[in-house]
């Protein structure tokens, strides 16, 4: 099987890469978190480089790249802790061009591949916790349309967002099941509240009161299932991404601290714990290609391999992120050094979309009565 990224990949991870080294610095990053955590200038730019548009197929004004592709923007806005919700355009495009019907595509795939709309996926509800089946927010057909209501927690930018994706129960006749609807931000009876995240970056809760709501899937499961597994493969990536520049800053100050004379760099014990912690990264890089690869799979299978994935990813990030702050002592944890920032985001990552015991069970639940060397 071949593993190189083709000649259109490397350009335009390049170009991505770039684009995070001349517009996108730490001074940025931490301007955009005092600024709330969400800057529409940066969502505006990645629209202007084309990344909105690359899982939206051509017909509809995009690239129709595919998840590969995105696997290697994410990896770069990873490595520039680029606080900018790019990944819901992944998970929207995808939905909305497996799922939708034709009038739904042709009203919003295009807004969303040129950057006009941001639309995000709204599912997390309090007491649902990780499990995607748990889903009290309520559907009902009326003469004018559907309405929903519903509360929705971690919605990412949820107050910028011009559209929300939003799982409900269908109610009254013919009901009983999960679907997913479109619920735009000027519908009547919908209100949001925003706030900063551990990582600086922006979440919502959103209330819908008898909201209108247009219908994507009847099976909304199904459609909600595809839109984590589409969101895990592009967290995944951004971790790698993140996980490589912690690595990298600590190397380098390894290399420039020095305690009784010389680099901290030599001492062996120190670089025995580097050793660990490129360890895991490469395990967790593999795991990622692995979870995008299986993007195409069937539906039970891609999500069981999505599970795979952020359990590896869960312990990677987790050991990463304590084992660089560790090696950077006391400076380590302080706000005006970014290694403190790359620590919030693996954290943060670590519980976003199910976190690692969370899928550990999904993947327990699978396995087979007899296994190994016991088959």
């Amino acid at each position: 099987m071949d593993f190189d990224f083709s000649d259109d990949q490397t350009q335009l991870r390049e170009a991505v890469a770039r684009w995070v080294e001349k517009a996108y610095s730490f001074e940025r990053r931490r301007a955009t978190t005092a600024a709330g955590g969400f800057d529409r200038a940066t969502y505006t730019e990645l629209a202007e480089l084309g990344l909105t548009a690359l899982c939206v197929p051509e017909d509809h004004g995009g690239l129709g790249l595919g998840a590969v592709d995105s696997m290697v923007v994410m990896e770069q806005l990873g490595q520039g802790l680029v606080l900018a919700p790019l990944a819901q355009a992944f998970v929207a495009g995808t939905v909305l061009t497996h799922c939708a019907p034709a009038d739904v595509q042709a009203e919003w795939l295009p807004r969303i591949a040129s950057g006009n709309a941001l639309v995000v996926l709204a599912h997390q509800e309090r007491r649902a916790r990780y499990a995607l089946e748990k889903c009290e927010s309520k559907a009902v057909l009326t003469q004018a349309g559907w309405a929903l209501t519903a509360i929705k927690h971690l919605v990412p930018a949820g107050d910028h967002a011009d559209a929300w994706l939003v799982p409900a129960q269908v109610s009254g006749p013919g009901g009983g099941h999960m679907a997913l609807f479109l619920v735009a931000s000027d519908a009547a009876g919908a209100h949001t509240e925003g706030h900063l995240c551990q990582d600086g970056s922006r979440a919502a809760t959103l209330s819908l009161v008898n909201s209108p709501a247009t219908l994507v899937s009847p099976d909304g499961l199904a459609a909600l299932q595809l839109a984590v597994d589409v969101g895990l493969a592009a967290l995944c990536a951004e971790a790698v991404g993140v996980m490589d520049l912690t690595l990298g800053l600590t190397v380098e100050y390894m290399n420039t601290r020095k305690q009784f004379g010389v680099a901290i760099a030599s001492f062996q014990a120190l670089r025995h714990r580097v050793a660990d912690v490129k360890m895991q990264l490469e395990l967790a890089r593999s795991m990622s290609y692995y979870a995008t690869l299986k993007l195409g799979a069937p539906a039970a299978e891609r999500s069981l391999a999505l599970s795979r994935a952020k359990v590896q990813l869960g312990q990677s990030m987790r050991l990463v992120g304590q084992r660089c702050v560790q090696l950077h002592g006391g400076i380590g944890v302080t706000d005006e050094y970014i290694v403190s920032h790359c620590f919030k985001q693996l954290t943060q990552l670590e519980m976003t979309l199910g976190d690692t015991l969370h899928h550990l069970g999904q993947v327990s639940e699978h396995m087979a009565d007899t296994a190994g060397v016991f088959a």
